[in-house]
């Protein structure tokens, strides 16, 4: 059975999720800096420098959010990035973001990553910042990504894993599991959603596991480079 935000609730984990990101998406962006000691930015730009050989023209973000990892992926220089999410509340927040800070490059759309509105072949690039774990269908997903994706172009994407360690993994786990649900329900007003963040990422398939399922998805060259002790990975693959 698949982790949903909110288990009372008889709805797929496509809409639970959606509805879930509406909720919180005044906070997310706060909260999402606060929560992490502002270690997400780094791991962002990270997972954009491994695309600077590449110089892709057009790049798809996947699960966009409010756009974060498009407006990092601008280091780039393409010509176009694309940003698709299923949440209208974290994309209107997205797209006040884009006029204020005048990125024009960046174009915010409503879209389901496993029914991706695109012809074959048509990105040079994907990205996908904390959002491979919110799938409903992770393979049908990461297949659909590979179809819009140009021969030779690349994946990158950045999610959360399980540190290993001791005694990181130990007080990872305490963090994650007690004191992170509490501030992200004081200030976002949805308990659900931050019970949901360790619950989702304690059951994805991290590390090895998902370089497996890159490839068994028809994904080459694929690679995963643990991120500060652990808590997080990059993951790249072409096509």
């Amino acid at each position: 059975m698949s982790v949903v935000p909110y288990r009372q609730d008889s709805a797929s984990k496509k809409e639970q999720v959606a509805k879930m990101f509406n909720s919180i998406s005044p906070k997310y962006d706060f909260l999402n800096h606060f929560l992490s000691f502002g270690i997400d930015i780094l791991w962002r730009k990270k997972a954009i420098r491994l695309l600077k050989n590449d110089n892709p023209r057009f790049i798809l973000d996947v699960a966009t959010g409010t756009g974060d990892f498009a407006i990092e992926a601008l280091a780039l220089k393409p010509e176009q990035i694309i940003g698709v999410d299923i949440s209208t509340g974290m994309l209107e927040i997205g797209r006040k973001k884009m006029t204020h800070k005048g990125h024009h490059q960046i174009q915010l759309i409503e879209g389901d990553s496993e029914n991706l509105p695109f012809e074959e072949n048509k990105f040079d690039a994907a990205i996908v910042g904390f959002g491979v774990r919110n799938f409903e269908n992770l393979e049908k997903g990461l297949k659909e990504i590979l179809r819009v994706l140009k021969p030779g172009g690349k994946l990158v994407v950045l999610e959360f894993s399980k540190p290993r360690a001791f005694p990181f993994k130990q007080l990872y786990s305490f963090y994650f599991t007690h004191i992170l649900p509490r501030i992200g329900k004081w200030f976002s007003r949805d308990a659900s959603a931050y019970t949901y963040l360790p619950d989702s990422v304690r059951a994805f398939p991290d590390g090895e596991n998902f370089v497996s399922i890159l490839s068994a998805s028809g994904y080459k060259n694929t690679s995963c480079r643990p991120l500060t002790f652990g808590i997080s990975s990059l993951y790249t693959a072409t096509k």
